[in-house]
């Protein structure tokens, strides 16, 4: 008998998806000019060209036996070093190696930093708007997942109902700054509040509260934002990364977990991953990857667009009408549904109207608990932002 967890779980269709799906087959049956797709996430701009030469470099001088070779259970030690270092010298951490487990995108990173920290029946907190793909990586604990209610007027954190909802069933907190969906980037005050509040907890409840931070956009962050790395303010923190974002490579699934060194029972965790890796077939990235990061650690894909992008989309929707909460960083802004008062408007409704009317792709909040709002994913070229204008302007009247 097949499982029926999962089984429920295929009607269970992401709305992201939903969009896009729609928007693929509106291309194929009114052609490719008919759709202006900002539904995805999915990088724009192509990998760094020293990525190319590393990577020929590497299967052309390598020995075959040992690159095509199984890969240690926790990765390379001379990526992990490598890894290790670039945090360090960048924000002035001391990792070493063996606090550095790499993995398959922030996703493998996610589920075992979660793991490794929390037990089931416990409490994750995370904060709206939020990375619907949580739910899964958390309740595939045996944990589960909480929304702390988002501040809509700035998108940090909303600190008075965190307080509410942070007692001692909680064993973890996940943020996720640079933020998908809204593009907003947790302020320094922000994550000093979030680690004083969360010290203060430990030493109430006797037990640590580990900090889990999802940061793929890390590198995305427009010019003059205050972007701090949390776990230099918190010791019981996990970092999760993807290469994905910054050198444009989600499909080679490569991203690392990268344990504070302070926090508690820091010497097990990453073994633990390794154990955990067992049961969920993880194994740890292709060497061929690991291999090739190290040559281009510090580099990033040219970004610069993505700033081009926001400040385009904000500065000509803000004209129009829209209330948005600046972006700072990602490829990501979360506008307000145009309404009349203060009431919140049906997103789904008015999402799918812009689809089927005008080919106008985005997609509603109400999956990344924030009702009311939308998102836009501007990795796209700017002239089809240029030609989407007019449209977000019929929209905004519907």
């Amino acid at each position: 008998m097949i499982s029926e967890f999962y089984k429920e779980m295929t009607g269970k269709e992401s709305v992201i998806r939903q969009f896009f799906d729609f928007a693929r087959a509106r291309a194929a049956e009114k052609g490719p000019e008919s759709v202006f797709n900002f539904s995805i996430g999915n990088p724009s701009v192509p990998a760094p060209e020293s990525f190319k030469k590393a990577l020929i470099d590497i299967v052309e001088n390598t020995d075959p036996v040992v690159l095509h070779g199984y890969s240690p259970t926790l990765g390379q030690n001379t990526t992990k070093a490598c890894i290790a270092d670039s945090l360090n010298r960048r924000f002035g951490m001391n990792y070493k190696a063996e606090h550095i487990f790499p993995t398959s995108g922030a996703a493998g990173a996610l589920s075992h930093a979660l793991r490794c920290v929390v037990n089931e029946g416990d409490t994750v907190l995370s904060f709206a708007p939020y990375f619907p793909e949580y739910v899964p990586y958390v309740e595939g604990t045996g944990a589960h997942l909480k929304v702390v209610p988002a501040d809509y007027d700035t998108f940090q954190i909303n600190f008075e109902k965190f307080k509410e909802m942070l007692d001692e069933n909680v064993a973890a907190v996940l943020i996720n700054s640079p933020n998908n969906p809204s593009g907003i980037v947790y302020t320094t005050a922000t994550i000093q509040k979030l680690a004083d509040i969360l010290n203060q907890k430990q030493s109430e409840y006797g037990h640590e509260i580990f900090l889990i931070t999802d940061e793929p956009y890390r590198e995305i962050v427009f010019e003059g934002v205050d972007s701090p790395f949390p776990s230099k303010f918190y010791d019981n923190s996990i970092c999760c990364y993807s290469f994905s974002k910054s050198i444009s490579l989600p499909g080679e699934r490569i991203g690392y977990m990268a344990v504070n060194p302070a926090a508690k029972d820091a010497e097990y965790i990453v073994p633990m991953a390794g154990q955990i890796s067992r049961f969920t077939g993880h194994n740890c990235p292709t060497a061929l990857m690991q291999l090739a990061i190290e040559r281009v650690i510090d580099e990033t894909s040219d970004l610069s667009i993505y700033e081009r992008n926001a400040k385009l989309l904000y500065e000509e929707l803000t004209r129009i009408g829209y209330h948005i909460v600046k972006p700072m960083g990602t490829f990501y802004m979360m506008p307000k549904v145009p309404s009349e008062g203060s009431e919140l408007r049906d997103a789904n409704e008015w999402c799918w109207k812009a689809a089927k009317e005008l080919g106008l792709i985005t997609v509603p909040g109400d999956s990344f608990l924030c009702p009311g709002h939308f998102r836009i994913s501007y990795c796209v070229p700017t002239e089809m932002i240029e030609k989407a204008i007019p449209l977000f302007e019929k929209a905004f009247n519907f």
